[in-house]
């Protein structure tokens, strides 16, 4: 379908395509001077003392942060079951469990009420998930893991550059935050992440377990005007660095963080408008003063519309318009129900606001004519089945 409108799109510039060719023409592909001026660029974006070790993706990031706290076998880290599978793989790839809390049903956040029940002398970490850009209750679940001695690690994938209580994400109190960079995110380098952290000892084992764990970063020892050959590994690290082509992207996406969400944010409020008469949920704002980063739009069929979720985003294709679900809650997955004998009500939050829940397309490419056609659709679609 030529004029098929998809979910998602990238907003690529003119300067990052330049800066690409730079970066190839520079003879530097694998992590070199652009990666490092993209974390020098993202610690500054951030402020506060902040280190930034770029990664080839959030899910390394996540990976990384976890080792650096000390995760191993037979702990236990808290998160969400309503994210991306990723948030809880890594905890596995550690060889500890994940022990999933159920979500606010207005927020799709974890709920911090039903925290401290799950925290056993097994329990490691809190891992909160800032779903489609909107804020965790940081201050209710920081108090928590000062309370148990346990450590925060924000999984960010969607919160640039979501703020809570007017201070970004990534620097508050938690151990760590990580951000992703994939095709789709607020910030677009293909693949690719953020970690961040206050903590040199945290900052400097990521960096180190980042590539191989190899005490020197590759880029010092190949730049060094005098020989600069040996090095040593210290530890069996991993192969997770950025590479300077995806980081010549990244330097001028950030650059764009608050126009793009500026754009995201004029956008959901116009959904916002045109969907407010109908029989949806519609999606929860910030609250007064803070930033969300509306990575996703996300809106909840109620019972008044007389079709399934499926036939809605069939209908919503048959139109041309693509749209998304996030997430089929983790707790209802072949893997993560087997291994833990998880059943679906377990979690009945999340399996609710899942088996309504439909992501419609907001990006910063689309065209005020690309949103008229989604409203439209939607409109369209809701009248015929409802009332």
């Amino acid at each position: 379908m030529e004029d098929f409108l998809p979910f998602a799109l990238p907003d690529i510039g003119e300067e990052e395509i330049n800066e690409v060719v730079d970066s190839l023409r520079s003879g530097w592909l694998t992590t070199g001077p652009k990666t490092k001026q993209f974390e020098q660029n993202f610690a500054e974006f951030l402020g506060g003392n902040i280190e930034a070790i770029a990664v080839n993706s959030a899910t390394a990031g996540l990976h990384l942060a976890l080792e650096a706290i000390g995760v191993g076998p037979g702990d236990e880290v808290i998160t969400t079951p309503y994210t991306f599978t990723a948030t809880a793989e890594v905890i596995r790839y550690l060889g500890a469990h994940p022990v999933f809390v159920d979500i606010n049903p207005n927020t799709f956040n974890i709920d911090p009420n039903k925290i401290e029940e799950k925290i056993t002398s097994k329990t490691k970490a809190i891992i909160p998930v800032h779903f489609a850009g909107l804020s965790c209750e940081m201050d209710e679940i920081l108090t928590i893991a000062r309370a148990h001695g346990l450590k925060v690690v924000e999984d960010a994938a969607h919160a640039l550059p979501t703020t809570y209580k007017g201070r970004l994400i990534g620097t508050l109190e938690s151990d760590v935050t990580v951000y992703s960079f994939y095709a789709t995110k607020t910030l677009a380098t293909g693949e690719g992440g953020m970690i961040v952290t206050r903590n040199p000892e945290i900052a400097n084992r990521c960096r180190v377990m980042r590539l191989h764990g190899i005490s020197r970063d590759a880029f010092d020892r190949y730049t060094s005007n005098k020989p600069s050959w040996h090095y040593e590994v210290i530890a069996p690290g991993f192969k997770y660095n950025l590479t300077d082509v995806a980081s010549s992207l990244g330097i001028h996406q950030l650059r764009k963080a608050y126009q793009f969400q500026k754009k995201r944010q004029e956008m959901a409020e116009k959904y916002n408008e045109a969907f407010k008469e109908l029989p949806l949920i519609l999606p929860p704002k910030a609250k007064d003063g803070d930033l969300h980063a509306w990575h996703l739009y996300v809106i909840r069929l109620t019972d008044e519309v007389k079709i399934s979720r499926e036939s809605f985003i069939e209908k919503m294709s048959q139109k041309g318009i693509g749209c998304s679900v996030h997430f089929i809650p983790l707790h209802i997955q072949p893997y993560w129900r087997d291994t833990y004998r998880l059943q679906p009500d377990d979690y009945p939050n999340a399996l609710a606001n899942y088996e309504r829940a439909v992501s419609l397309p907001l990006y910063t490419k689309m065209t005020e004519e690309d949103q008229e056609r989604v409203i439209k659709a939607v409109n369209d679609i809701i009248n015929s089945v409802s009332f």
